[in-house]
């Protein structure tokens, strides 16, 4: 009992500023979240004025999307805020359960955060952690968007000592990359790249584990496009541009998608035991001496995630130092499980995708020209019938990515990143033949080399190995090397 009055429940979620808990009002008979004040990164006591500050400006923003906070109590020395309880799944959660979203799926989700965020900005707050995960999507479609625990009001300088910038690396704008102050036009466009995320699947910058390649990327690059963002083309354009003074206005962006064709938004299932966000906001300190970057892949190069890896590896750093951009103190989140700071970012996204043929092959153990193993082969498999099984699965894949889904083992699947990823990719590609292939019953592995045609009409080769487990007529697919 906090309070004497909050009962919690269940943790639900935990994001940079603490754990989020699923707790009863005891007094009044409704559910709530409480999140449990955390700690600065860095720091050695609870973040006490992050949390008022959050408490104070949520308060002025009595918006329909807006999480309202209705608390700040204290137990044992533990600070809670008590807020709205919004049943469903964050933005984030639902792109990596479903995958990308169709621009008349995303246009009323991203629409009603630009409304809450225009009534923030006229209410002289920027809200400066703009990312999917902040974003939560109720079962009827209705989004709240959340944790003002490091907006600052326009009379607030509490957050605007040199040296420190908050936000999540993915989403930040050129400006606030370099290090300098957020406004109203850094959340446009944190939103354009919460868009971006939503239409492709995928965050608009790959942070891994080469933050300052990142921000160099986001601070002296062009920003990314899309090909499949149809009617939604213009608005990216006019959210992720690099001068802040181009870029739209968070009404004008709301008024745009209001302007859309009508659409429903995806239907929402609150999760069976909510994941930890992966894109947790990072604090960022320019006391530490600017460092030459190192190159790391484009969005746009082919995303299998492994052999992405192994070829960044041999990037060469990048001449120019990042001028005035702040270095990252080493968080544990950066090296979790799942790497980089959006679900996804990283991991496998595809069995059998990957680099074009201009990366050349990865050298694995089962590229084309290794020895197969000679041990006895496995009862019930043979080469023709596990030839016809890949034959089958790319068919499959490239025309209903959800029932191809199912032909990865479930351990398979956890290593792939989630079905947002795979989806993500998979829709890219319109084809893909089988140019070679060699079967290996005994270890169940199977090498080809596989020509894709993109959507775009390009055309790339690579060479895959993947294991199989099961038999003829019921493989599924194990491992890729």
């Amino acid at each position: 009992m906090i309070a004497g009055r909050y009962t919690l429940e269940r943790e639900v979620g935990r994001g940079g500023m603490g754990a989020v808990w699923l707790g009863r009002d005891e007094v009044l008979g409704r559910d709530v979240a409480l999140k449990r004040v955390g700690m600065v990164p860095g720091g050695s006591t609870p973040d006490l004025e992050r949390a008022e500050r959050e408490a104070r400006l949520a308060a002025r923003l009595n918006h329909p999307h807006v999480v309202a906070v209705y608390d700040l109590v204290t137990e044992d020395d533990e600070q809670w805020l008590v807020m709205e309880y919004v049943d469903g799944l964050t933005l984030a959660g639902l792109l990596q359960r479903d995958g990308a979203l169709t621009p008349e799926q995303a246009a009323p989700l991203v629409r009603q955060a630009a409304d809450a965020l225009a009534a923030a900005h006229a209410a002289g707050i920027v809200h400066r952690d703009v990312k999917p995960s902040n974003i939560l999507v109720g079962p009827d479609g209705q989004v709240k968007l959340s944790d003002f625990g490091i907006a600052r009001a326009e009379a607030d300088a509490s957050l605007t000592q040199t040296g420190l910038v908050t936000g999540s690396p993915a989403y930040l704008s050129p400006e606030v990359a370099s290090g300098q102050q957020a406004t109203p036009a850094s959340d446009v466009w944190s939103l354009g790249a919460t868009l971006f995320h939503a239409l492709a699947g995928r965050p608009p910058y790959d942070v891994g584990g080469n933050l300052m390649g990142a921000l160099y990327r986001i601070v002296h690059e062009e920003p990314p496009r899309l090909d499949t963002a149809g009617w939604l083309t213009p608005l990216l354009a006019a959210t992720m541009t690099t001068e802040p003074a181009d870029r739209w206005p968070m009404s004008r962006v709301r008024d745009f998608l209001s302007a859309a064709p009508a659409a429903a938004p995806p239907p929402v299932a609150p999760p069976a035991a909510p994941a930890p966000p992966l894109d947790a906001t990072q604090v960022l300190s320019s006391a530490v001496p600017p460092v030459a970057p190192v190159a790391a892949a484009p969005v746009t190069a082919a995303p299998d995630a492994h052999r992405e890896a192994r070829n960044r590896t041999g990037a060469i750093a990048v001449a120019a130092a990042v001028a005035g951009i702040v270095v990252l103190a080493v968080i544990a989140w950066l090296v979790g499980s799942h790497g980089s700071g959006d679900p996804a970012a990283s991991g496998a996204r595809h069995p059998g995708g990957g680099s074009s043929a201009s990366s050349g092959p990865s050298g694995s153990p089962g590229s084309p020209g290794s020895s197969p193993s000679t041990s006895p082969a496995s009862p019930g498999a043979t080469a023709d019938g596990m030839e016809n099984f890949i034959e089958d699965y790319l068919a499959t894949v490239t025309s209903d990515p959800k029932a191809a889904w199912d032909l990865l083992t479930p351990e398979f699947q956890a290593q792939s990143g989630g079905y947002g990823q795979y989806k993500g990719f998979w829709k890219t590609i319109e084809t893909a033949d089988i140019i070679s292939s060699n079967a290996d019953p005994a270890s169940r592995q199977i090498t080809y080399t596989v020509e894709y045609i993109r959507s775009d009409g390009s055309k790339t080769r690579d060479d895959v190995t993947l294991t199989l487990e099961g038999s003829d007529g019921a493989y599924k697919i194990a491992g890729e090397s």
